[in-house]
């Protein structure tokens, strides 16, 4: 039998274990936590302390009094290599480790909240496609000031956090459904049950009625730019039950969402002075367009079918690249796509097309940027989906998703961004990002000097919301509920095309998840298509379209390469957010704009 810390919750120290971070734990902490852990090869973690050696000690770290111990069952070590991760087993590791515990501004390294990385390989040196920038960047000397606080006795003078007892909030109340306890899969605002949730300013003090991990005394505080060692853990749980990468040092940190992720990668791995480029989709999200052009980054579209990237396609201009055919531009070595409901195509990967995705890039050394913003809004096939089509509980909905381009990775060439805008509220501005250790140290060291890491708000909100109140079983059925709502919401969309949209000249596919709808207008059957230009054609639907009162995406708008000529008319509608009826409504106008212009 062995002895571990009950589960609990509070706050101390959070002492990381990788060299990137500059810091170093305790010994006495690291053997406790590794007595807890000697089954499953976890490192040591962020938990409730061992028995301290002085009051001096608790007394600066603000942690609790130690936890009881309990006798645990010895549990038979299990082979984790392409093995799924079970809620169930995260909830036994934390069990095992007990309360975590983080004050403010504590390092965190996220590989102590992973399981047993055994039998995996190591990632592959990415270092030859760092740019200079990235390549310079040095710690943050004040970030890294804070390792000292967790020495028994100090008494800083140093760092300029403000007291928690001058900011001005002093709770936060919540009321949020109830997917974890009430198995009522149906929408926020008719779900049956809601909770009440408050975030005090001193939840972790020892003297709080109930004891929490988390609150506004450490969240509304400076922190570390990788986020708090709170949410980490959340996020990189997901990780293993989504994805489980099949090498071991990989990692995970929070970000300000998909879109400041992107500029920062992009500047990691990118530069304009030795004429690097990307390959993305050719129609490709037009912000991330945005982003890469300013920073002397031109992209290169590559073709695509209903499928997404079409893997011969990108393989052959991998193959027969010519730097004198691309305005001097050496080979790519960065991919930038959207394998899940791609925007704006609303294209969707197959598990087969992700694999020849992957090893393409694997074939000729390219960083993958896997933007997945849409992921978890996988649909149906068809708009008549039968009963059983639906997931009925979280473990059928997990084997239900495709798998993750880092699922395949056992280079650690794949850069995965997550985020919680499409799925929870895009105001949070929080995500996160899972790469190599090496890829997630240096994308740190660049935020360690620009956003600093999320806001506070929102991380302590999430957290609480995520890890305290639903939990990732909570979380998945939530989940579970936008994919049923967006089903419902493309059906509504795919009905309205089918009755008011020409189909002699529109058509369209069924998108298998995003939320958008790609349309291709025939422009060859314009009547002025030989006087007129697709652009020009694209311009009069759209104005027309003003003027009956919708506003629809211009698929001009998304192409990777703006200098050539577009050699299509296409135009992206949403199902997001309109009422059934308005959504209707906007396709009929739609579709009497297109009569107008193609005079049917």
């Amino acid at each position: 039998m062995r002895r571990a810390a009950r589960l609990g919750s509070g706050a101390a120290a959070v002492v990381p274990r990788s060299r990137s971070w500059g810091l170093t734990s305790r010994p006495g902490f690291i053997k406790n936590y590794k007595k807890a852990q000697s089954n499953n090869g976890q490192q040591a973690s962020f938990h409730s302390r061992p028995k301290l050696d002085s009051a001096a000690e608790a007394t600066v770290i603000g942690g609790p009094s130690p936890l009881p111990e309990v006798e645990l069952p010895d549990i038979p070590e299990t082979p984790t290599k392409n093995k799924r991760v079970t809620i169930g087993e995260i909830l036994e590791r934390r069990r095992r480790a007990g309360r975590l515990v983080a004050p403010t501004a504590a390092g965190c390294d996220s590989g102590v909240f992973k399981g047993d990385s055994s039998g995996k390989p190591m990632a592959k040196d990415m270092s030859h496609h760092l740019s200079y920038e990235a390549s310079i960047r040095e710690p943050c000397k004040l970030k890294q000031a804070a390792r000292h606080l967790k020495t028994p006795g100090i008494i800083s003078l140093g760092g300029g956090l403000p007291c928690p007892e001058y900011f001005p909030i002093n709770s936060i109340s919540l009321s949020v459904p109830d997917y974890l306890h009430n198995p009522t899969l149906s929408p926020p605002e008719v779900h049956p049950t809601f909770q009440d949730i408050t975030i005090g300013k001193y939840d972790t003090h020892p003297s709080a009625p109930v004891q929490k991990e988390y609150d506004l005394s450490i969240s509304l505080n400076y922190a570390q730019a990788h986020g708090s060692a709170q949410l980490i853990r959340f996020v990189t749980e997901h990780t293993e039950l989504v994805s489980n990468p099949p090498y071991a040092d990989w990692k995970t940190c929070l970000t300000v969402g998909s879109t400041g992720a992107l500029e920062q990668t992009l500047r990691m791995l990118c530069d304009s002075s030795r004429n690097d480029s990307i390959l993305t989709e050719e129609f490709s999200f037009a912000t991330a367009l945005e982003t890469a052009h300013p920073l002397g980054i031109p992209t290169f579209g590559v073709p695509i079918d209903e499928q997404g990237l079409i893997p011969s396609e990108l393989d052959h201009i991998l193959s027969t690249w010519s730097p004198s055919e691309r305005d001097n531009k050496r080979k790519p070595h960065v991919l930038y796509t959207v394998p899940s409901g791609q925007n704006p195509t609303g294209a969707t990967q197959g598990p087969e097309r992700r694999r020849q995705i992957y090893d393409i890039c694997s074939k000729h050394d390219l960083v993958i940027i896997e933007d997945e913003p849409y992921y978890y809004l996988q649909l149906p096939p068809t708009i008549t989906p039968t009963p059983t089509t639906a997931p009925s509980n979280t473990t059928d909905f997990l084997d239900s998703l495709l798998p993750t381009l880092l699922s395949m990775d056992t280079d650690g060439r794949v850069i995965r961004m997550d985020s919680f805008s499409k799925v929870l509220v895009p105001g949070s501005r929080l995500g996160w990002l899972t790469a190599s250790d090496q890829l997630v140290e240096r994308f740190l060291r660049h935020a360690e000097v620009a956003n600093q890491g999320p806001s506070g708000f929102s991380q302590v909100i999430l957290h609480k919301l995520l890890d305290e109140t639903w939990g990732h079983e909570g979380y998945l059925k939530w989940l579970m509920v936008l994919q049923r709502e967006y089903t419902e919401r493309r059906n509504t969309l795919l009905k309205a095309c089918e009755e008011y949209l020409p189909k002699e000249v529109v058509s369209w596919g069924v998108v298998r998840a995003g939320m958008f709808q790609w349309l291709h207008l025939d422009h060859t059957l314009h009547p002025d298509s030989r006087t007129k230009s697709i652009l020009e054609i694209e311009e009069e639907i759209f104005e027309s379209c003003i003027d009956k009162g919708v506003l629809i995406a211009r698929g001009s708008w998304f192409r990777a390469q703006q200098e050539l000529a577009p050699t299509g008319l296409f135009f992206r509608a949403t199902f997001a957010a309109a009422t059934p009826g308005n959504m209707t409504e906007a396709i009929r106008r739609l579709g009497g704009a297109v009569r107008e212009s193609f005079r049917l």
